[in-house]
């Protein structure tokens, strides 16, 4: 049986890209295939590039959200750079950005006025707050973003809240600007015509808070910070084992704590006790539903209370360092570990989530060095090297 093409095989992406949301957003489109060209400043690239020095000298954001991309390094402040900008956007099919509020549209390369020179184009801006309103100027980063989408407030123990700890307002945005992308390919597949796509990462990040948000607009008071626990069902925490472990366990409904009262607390009694046969008696009484779960895992090693739970039908998990994550054995077994090509040498990924059984493997590109295919891009418009060398020598290109 022939293998089938990768989804989006002959689909160019051309992005004006930095940081986080933009970047990730255009790596799902090269795994899935399309081939990414990642536009960056002459003078240092894309700044994500010097976050930090982690993955064998790179930076790990980078790594991580730039794989199967080629870059080409143009001054677009120069008249020069933006004609070559053009050109290269003028033979794609998608655009993506996240400059800072009203640089592109400065520049000409925002969504409007791209669709309205390209008509197959589909145009993308990603921005912090969005184009328009009181928010629109203002910078965002990720952090700062958690805290306006109340993210930050949700997140943390009783006496402090805490940021997420992975930037949950670039990723949201990425995953609505990748699947605003599919779906506006769809579309011109059967208009013919491209356009605008807008994500901000306050909107994206304001729909992730869908439960807190819903749960206060109609019941008049905000999700406490609870830690690990759960703010609206009893038992849902981590607790300490003999070993120094902690596993986390999950009760969803009363037959579940019926079974744990009797097969791993051996207090059978309590699966009928009024004060914690229902979620809303347990968790008002949150301190002594908590008080008898803890004394039965601490009298366990955190293998012993994984299997007792188990045994149960108890949702149930070890609370995992990132470490342990990397050598978790559910991703080795089902082989999900590649090697990507880096300028410092091969790096571990992932495979992409997204699983297309029958189909080509993801296109798990190699990371690029700052200007690395410039002057490849460059001779494919019709370029000659003396033209390049000069472009070079003026600093319009690197």
């Amino acid at each position: 049986m022939d293998t089938e093409p990768l989804p989006l095989d002959g689909i160019t992406v051309v992005a004006v890209e930095q940081a986080v949301s933009a970047p990730f957003a255009t790596r799902q489109l090269a795994d899935l295939g399309a081939r990414v060209i990642k536009v960056e400043r002459p003078d240092g690239g894309d700044f994500a590039r010097g976050y930090d020095t982690a993955a064998q000298g790179l930076a790990s954001h980078f790594v991580w959200a730039n794989r199967g991309k080629e870059s080409i390094a143009l001054d677009l402040k120069d008249p020069r750079g933006r004609e070559l900008l053009h050109a290269l956007v003028a033979e794609a099919d998608v655009f993506v950005q996240n400059l800072a509020h009203g640089a592109a549209a400065r520049l000409g390369f925002d969504s409007a006025a791209l669709t309205a020179r390209y008509e197959r184009l589909v145009a993308v801006d990603v921005s912090g707050y969005g184009a328009e309103g009181p928010y629109a100027h203002k910078r965002a980063y990720d952090m700062l973003v958690q805290c306006e989408a109340g993210l930050v407030s949700v997140t943390g123990t009783p006496d402090r809240p805490v940021k997420a700890g992975i930037p949950a307002a670039d990723i949201a945005a990425a995953m609505y600007a990748f699947s605003g992308v599919l779906a506006a390919l769809l579309r011109r597949g059967t208009t013919g015509r491209g356009g605008r796509v807008e994500v901000s990462m306050l909107d994206a990040l304001a729909e992730w808070m869908g439960h807190p948000l819903h749960h206060t607009m109609h019941g008049g008071r905000q999700p406490a910070r609870t830690g690990l626990a759960h703010a609206v069902i009893a038992p849902y925490d981590a607790y300490p084992t003999a070993d120094g472990g902690q596993v986390l366990l999950s009760v969803q409904n009363d037959r579940e704590w019926r079974r744990l009262a009797e097969q791993v607390l051996d207090r059978p009694e309590l699966g009928t006790d009024p004060g914690y046969a229902t979620n809303a008696a347990r968790t008002a009484n949150r301190e002594k539903t908590d008080a008898v779960v803890a004394e039965a895992l601490a009298a366990l090693t955190a293998a012993e209370a994984l299997e007792r739970l188990e045994a149960a039908g108890i949702a149930c998990a070890r609370l995992n360092s990132v470490a342990d994550l990397a050598a978790h054995p559910q991703l080795s077994a089902r082989d999900r570990w590649r090697q990507v090509d880096t300028p410092a040498g091969p790096l571990r990924a992932l495979l992409p989530p997204v699983g297309l059984p029958g189909g080509a493997a993801p296109r798990m590109g190699a990371v690029p060095a700052l200007g690395e295919h410039t002057d490849a891009l460059l001779r494919a418009l019709g370029m000659t090297d003396a033209q390049i060398t000069a472009l070079r020598r003026d600093g319009v290109v690197a």
